[in-house]
């Protein structure tokens, strides 16, 4: 008798803008994601648990916030201990795989913090060799670390591009150990697509799935591409894809910043002085975020090239699931981990600013028994709901522990909403700069750590975020209404990992 539970594949980017999908935005080419949108629901109420990439990534595999399964931000290990997805899904008979961009342990190794990810473990192609798996619940993984020509690149990525041939790979990426001299690659990448990282994701993953599928078997892949993460760099044909004066980048509007956080203020001065927020390691997207308006949209266009490369091999992935007979026992799943801003407010890239640009994210479901096709809804969702969405679609039970909710009749236009509320969570350092934000149907309220500053947004007359109610005296039965809100959800949110079996 065939298994009739239904195949998992999630396809993430990394740092993806939410407005970058053709569906939404005309000035960018993705007729594939495009496809997904129009063949499953579009989600436009989607964020992450954290804007940076390994608390956010841990979230996805582990059903839990980053407060609570431990990899509070990057440079910080998730623990091998705490249970994932892909473990639950092995148990229940499926197979795991993981193709393309982990980061779930740092760039640097301790006794008590382990990590495969950093040199010279990440070019000890002797190792990658003989290691495949098992990590964090994927019985099979293929790797890569590095963005773009970044001196990280090794693992599996490294070991195929010398199976097609390419020997001298390392002579396309920065030099490991650092050569001071060495030259700075800009926008377009001499290296040939066809070695490219997001070629190697999308033909891996196809191996992948193809190896599932002859052995009968069910199964939960990931399919992690890396772009388009910066550096702003792709090889031809991608990197003049788009002409730099056809971008239109976000903007400062005048006075905004008047209403704003400190740290986002400072960063619209030249040389700002943000030592106060750093405890150690630097904080990301704290210094000025003057960008050259040439510059800015070359950036842009570079970006929008890196998608609809990723886009090319994500149709090829469609295409084999058309080609496997199995798209239509498949539920696919497209996001990224956070969002990225091309600027937006006057900010480039990433960092402690919760504004909707860095938090909110791209969502595209097909699944299996949904209700209808070319589906647009406003439904909350978390990246944190993945996990458990995906137990309850294989028909295995969801642990207390997991803080996520199954979205998985809402996916299927059976539901109208999971949850009436999101959290993000921002540690970036210990103590010193620590934020949290509150998110529902209309309003969005970030508190920062130690300090009175805050930011309070109506997402429905001002959906720019240009007008921060905080400090506004006419807003505080609504920023109290809100707290309120805000505790009863944090409270809801506890995970509970036994249930109580006796009185006492």
């Amino acid at each position: 008798m065939a298994d009739s539970r239904p195949n998992i594949l999630l396809i993430t980017s990394d740092q993806q803008h939410w407005d970058t999908l053709g569906v939404t935005n005309p000035r960018i080419s993705t007729p594939a994601l495009d496809r997904l949108a129009n063949e499953g629901t579009r989600f436009d109420r989607t964020y992450c648990p954290n804007p940076v990439c390994t608390p956010s990534r841990a979230s996805i595999i582990t059903g839990l916030y980053p407060s609570v399964h431990g990899a509070w931000t990057i440079g910080v290990k998730l623990a091998e201990d705490v249970p994932t997805v892909g473990e639950l899904l092995q148990a229940h008979g499926y197979a795991t795989s993981l193709i393309g961009k982990a980061h779930f342990q740092p760039l640097a190794s301790t006794s008590e913090q382990t990590s495969l990810e950093c040199q010279p473990t990440l070019r000890d192609l002797d190792f990658w060799r003989e290691f495949a798996g098992p990590w964090y619940g994927f019985e099979h993984i293929e790797v890569a670390r590095n963005h773009a020509d970044e001196s990280h690149a090794g693992q599996h990525y490294a070991l195929w591009m010398e199976e097609r041939g390419l020997t001298n790979w390392r002579d396309y990426f920065v030099p490991w150990p650092p050569e001071p001299d060495a030259s700075v690659r800009e926008h377009s990448w001499d290296l040939p697509q066809e070695f490219h990282y997001t070629t190697w994701t999308g033909e891996r993953t196809i191996a992948a799935i193809e190896r599932d599928v002859e052995a009968g078997q069910p199964f939960f892949t990931w399919a992690s591409f890396h772009d388009p993460h910066p550096p702003y760099l792709v090889p031809e044909p991608w990197a003049s894809m788009y002409d730099p004066s056809d971008m239109e980048p976000g903007r400062l509007i005048p006075d905004e910043m008047e209403r704003m956080p400190t740290t986002t203020r400072l960063t619209q001065e030249r040389n700002p002085d943000f030592t106060r927020w750093l405890e150690g390691h630097a904080n990301h997207g704290f210094g000025s975020h003057l960008v050259d308006d040439a510059q800015l949209r070359k950036d842009m266009a570079v970006y929008y090239g890196m998608i609809s490369f990723m886009d090319q091999q994500i149709g090829r992935i469609l295409d084999q699931l058309d080609e496997f007979k199995i798209a239509d026992n498949t539920i696919v799943v497209f996001t990224t981990d956070h969002g990225h801003f091309l600027g937006q407010h006057g900010l480039t890239a990433k960092g402690a600013f919760h504004y909707e640009d860095l938090i909110r994210l791209p969502f595209l479901v097909r699944a299996p028994g949904q209700a209808s096709t070319g589906r647009l809804s406003s439904a909350l969702q978390s990246l944190v709901d993945l996990a458990p969405t995906f137990l309850d679609a294989a028909g295995a039970p969801v642990p207390g522990m997991m803080q996520g909710v199954s979205q998985l009749a809402v996916w299927r236009g059976e539901a109208e909403r999971a949850r009436s509320s999101v959290f993000v969570e921002n540690r970036h350092q210990p103590t010193a700069l620590h934020l949290r934000t509150y998110v529902d149907d209309r309003y969005k309220m970030t508190v920062h750590r130690g300090t009175e500053e805050g930011e309070l947004y109506d997402l429905v007359e001002d959906p720019g975020e240009i007008h921060n109610l905080w400090a506004d005296p006419a807003s505080g039965d609504l920023r109290a209404c809100l707290m309120g809100c805000w505790i009863q959800a944090e409270i809801a949110r506890e995970p509970t990992r036994f249930p109580r079996i006796a009185h006492a």
